[in-house]
């Protein structure tokens, strides 16, 4: 199956329909609505909405017992002002597309116009549009929604367009591809005085000053080896923004990042040890919670084997240079439940990188990136 010169047309309209419509995180209601509203005439078997959040999964079904294979696209954009003069440029103050989830939308619509006109031969193909993925809360709420069982791929597949990768060269390898990420928000709490009588009150003032250094050296170990870690302080906050109060309250945010899950919780741990000892040399209470958790990304051998072959029957260079990645991407959690891969598509070697303001999806990358996943769905389901 191949798309038409019309195809092409209608899908880098709706690229950019998405692209002039982003939402955010947790809002994407609309974005939701507009790709039921394009898959809608292929008529897929079932559509579950409302998933982790404003999830879509289109599943479509060949009624002959075999496996049922997940491609997952990302349905969120950035809150970023976008800076750009493009005709399809974002119309919401504050908010675009500037990590290509527009595109990557896209080419599983491909797949979708595809899957229309002729069914898997055995098995399932699912197109999981999954939301919230820059916060790490949509992979999560998709897994724990009841109705992801009755969907529960044995295989799942994703990809990931890649500024400075030459155009449609593949980076691909198993094993670890993205670390696992937590942001880690501290709270010390003391007792405010008078900016003239510091002593009357409790100032976290140097605990806040000894406790951002030492975070930063918890980190350690070379990024090629499974002892990695990193603690990097993103955000400090103390007292009021006045002269004449001493401070009784500060945060400090950090990311806590390793290759592998088992790290992580020791990192985490080594952390909260640091914050109780320094809160205690000053008398402070203390508090600490996490957000933005992502696990690591790992990419099962098998399922790695098939987007290989896929590459090769297609043509396309692919080498395993560049990863891992220190970025985090929480498509790892569908690999707690399924043999899982992630290939990260060249988008060319002279645009912006990802999350800068002037970053905009390749369209030539949507009919590369769905023969990719077309292949490897046809060599799975037929």
């Amino acid at each position: 199956m191949t798309l038409t010169n019309q195809d092409i047309a209608d899908l880098v309209e709706f690229r950019r329909e998405l692209h002039r419509f982003p939402e955010i995180s947790g809002e994407e209601a609309e974005t939701a609505r507009r790709v039921v509203t394009f898959l809608d005439d292929t008529r897929p078997d079932t559509v579950l909405t409302g998933l982790g959040g404003h999830g879509v999964a289109a599943v479509y079904d060949s009624g002959v017992p075999g496996p049922t294979v997940l491609f997952r696209s990302e349905l969120d954009a950035l809150p970023i002002e976008e800076l750009s003069d493009a005709r399809h440029r974002s119309t919401i103050a504050g908010k675009s597309h500037m990590c290509g989830h527009d595109g990557h939308t896209t080419i599983l619509a491909a797949l979708g116009r595809q899957f229309g006109r002729q069914r898997p031969a055995r098995g399932r193909a699912v197109l999981m549009f999954q939301p919230a993925e820059e916060t790490g809360a949509g992979a999560a709420g998709v897994v724990a929604d009841p109705r992801y069982e009755a969907i529960r791929p044995d295989f799942a597949f994703s990809l990931h367009n890649v500024p400075g990768t030459p155009f449609g060269h593949v980076r691909l390898k198993p094993g670890v591809v993205n670390c696992a990420s937590r942001g880690m928000r501290i709270v010390l709490e003391g007792k405010t005085a008078h900016s003239s009588m510091p002593e009357t009150g409790v100032s976290p003032m140097l605990a806040v000053s000894r406790l951002m250094p030492a975070l930063a050296k918890l980190g350690g170990g070379s990024f090629e080896n499974d002892d990695f870690g990193m603690v990097t302080v993103t955000h400090a906050q103390m007292g009021e923004a006045v002269f004449g109060i001493a401070p009784g309250r500060a945060e400090v945010w950090c990311t806590l990042r390793t290759r592998l899950d088992g790290r992580m919780a020791d990192l985490c741990a080594a952390a909260e040890g640091l914050v109780r000892e320094i809160a205690a040399q000053d008398g402070l209470r203390f508090a600490v919670d996490y957000h933005e958790i992502f696990v690591a990304s790992l990419n099962a051998p098998e399922a790695v084997d098939h987007l290989r072959a896929a590459l090769d029957a297609e043509g396309i260079t692919h080498d395993e240079e560049q990863l891992p990645m220190r970025a985090s991407e929480d498509f790892g959690l569908f690999g707690h439940t399924s043999k899982s891969a992630m290939l990260f598509l060249g988008a060319g070697t002279d645009l912006p990188e990802l999350h800068n303001p002037d970053y905009d999806f390749p369209d030539d990358l949507i009919a590369i990136g769905s023969r990719i996943f077309m292949r490897t769905a046809r060599s799975l389901l037929g």
